[in-house]
């Protein structure tokens, strides 16, 4: 008793030096005006001097500001931004962040589900708004992120999220999008690319290859009947992808496995095959284009995968796609991906340092993300009848040194931008008499 009493004690004491995730901000303004900004529109489009209007959550125009004729009895609020960068949200594809908290502590973790075959099992309903990580990949300009299972052959289904809502049936933007194949390799490889420790044949591909391919008949058998005989939740979930309602991404980085792929879409006539990965892509280019693939192409930070790659081998990989014509769009997943989400614009970075041009670039983090998701209808890019999810950054959002995000908005909704790290920071400062500018 006496130990349960202390405990409670001192939660009590200590929870208040816990800081908590902002709470979703209530907008009380129906029309805003955006002026003089420098509007990156994600479409390959700049325009150095706008005017955005916005009103009930939509963009109603992006317009020239020397030509645009302002009447302020039109708009509740009038925000001159002096030069800063417009954006539209940035979306990071193929992620864990909102599923998981901390690495190293299982009970945290909620994207990989036992079995081997999960097309049923939802990464929607395990998002959880309350993770403080969320609350510093929005400071960088990550608004969206596409909530991914892992583990198995199918993984599960994912969503399409927005960083901010009280629960997740408030922050979903695209109900189960997809659903994630991970492709076996045809060779296992040893060592890593400065220690190579040589490969051999996988015996087991062709094996799991054929369960792959029993399950999508079976599953494709299934859903052609009209009254089946019996109810199969895992066959159920893959209505969608045989009737074109949602999108099939399948894991896979080499071009040997890549043409199998292509050869098993072909068969089941998928109609939005998605590669996420493709390492090889540049090399089967013209097939993977023939075939209407487009790709979620995995962090370009990251080391080549083979000794006799280029260092750079990554990095030139978006301007290598985008040369050859495929849609594709750029993912941080990796190493300690959630927490990596932040640093999705500084990967558009570097594509643009190896051949890319800046609106290129910032497309392969908002409009080519949101037409491989099916939503450019509503998001990624700044123009009218659009939602309003966008930010404000004083400079570069693409280079690090340079992103300061002053202020965003998600479907017309204001962001508080504050998160534990920039309170720790700001307590430090404090502590040592220290300025933002001095640090």
């Amino acid at each position: 008793m006496k130990k349960n009493i202390l405990l409670i004690v001192l939660t009590l004491l200590f929870a208040p030096a816990f800081s908590q995730v902002p709470s979703p901000l209530v907008q009380k303004h129906k029309t805003i005006l955006l002026q003089n900004g420098a509007a990156h529109i994600g479409n390959g489009e700049f325009l150095s001097t706008a005017s955005i209007g916005i009103a009930d959550g939509k963009i109603l125009f992006v317009k020239n500001t020397l030509t645009y004729e302002l009447v302020k009895s039109e708009w509740d609020t009038i925000i001159d931004l002096n030069g800063q960068h417009v954006y539209p949200g940035f979306i990071a594809p193929n992620v864990t962040a909102g599923l998981t908290e901390i690495d190293a502590v299982r009970s945290t973790r909620d994207f990989n589900e036992t079995g081997e075959f999960n097309p049923n099992v939802r990464a929607l309903i395990a998002f959880n708004t309350d993770s403080k990580i969320l609350y510093t990949i929005r400071t960088n300009g990550v608004l969206m992120t596409q909530a991914t299972p892992r583990g198995g052959i199918i993984s599960g289904t994912s969503s399409v999220m927005a960083l901010d809502g009280w629960n997740w049936e408030d922050a979903v933007y695209k109900t189960d999008d997809g659903i994630h194949l991970n492709w076996p390799e045809k060779y296992n490889r040893y060592g890593w690319w400065a220690e190579p420790g040589g490969n051999n044949s996988n015996e087991n591909y062709t094996n799991v290859k054929n369960q792959i391919w029993d399950f999508f008949e079976r599953a494709r058998g299934y859903v052609m009947e009209k009254f089946p005989d019996e109810s199969d939740l895992k066959l159920e979930a893959m209505r969608h992808i045989f009737n074109g309602e949602q999108r099939l991404f399948i894991h896979v980085d080499y071009a040997p496995e890549m043409n199998d792929v292509v050869d098993f879409a072909r068969h089941f006539e998928i109609k939005f095959p998605v590669i996420v990965g493709g390492y090889d892509a540049p090399l089967i280019a013209d097939r993977l284009k023939e075939n209407k693939f487009t790709i979620v192409l995995n962090r370009p930070h990251a080391l080549p995968e083979f000794e006799d790659d280029f260092t750079f081998q990554y990095y030139e990989l978006p301007y290598k796609l985008h040369e050859a014509g495929i849609l594709f769009c750029i993912s941080s997943a990796g190493d300690m991906e959630a927490m990596n989400t932040r640093n999705l614009p500084f990967l558009a970075g570097t594509a643009r340092a190896y051949g890319m041009s800046e609106e290129d670039a910032i497309a392969t983090i908002s409009l080519n993300t949101a037409r491989i998701f099916g939503m450019d209808d509503q998001v990624g890019s700044l123009e009218a009848g659009k939602d309003a999810t966008l930010f404000v950054s004083q400079g570069d959002a693409l280079d690090m040194r340079t992103n300061n995000v002053t202020f965003a908005m998600i479907r017309g909704n204001y962001l508080d931008l504050t998160n534990h790290q920039k309170e720790l920071y700001e307590k430090y400062c404090k502590k040592y008499g220290l300025t933002v500018d001095e640090y």
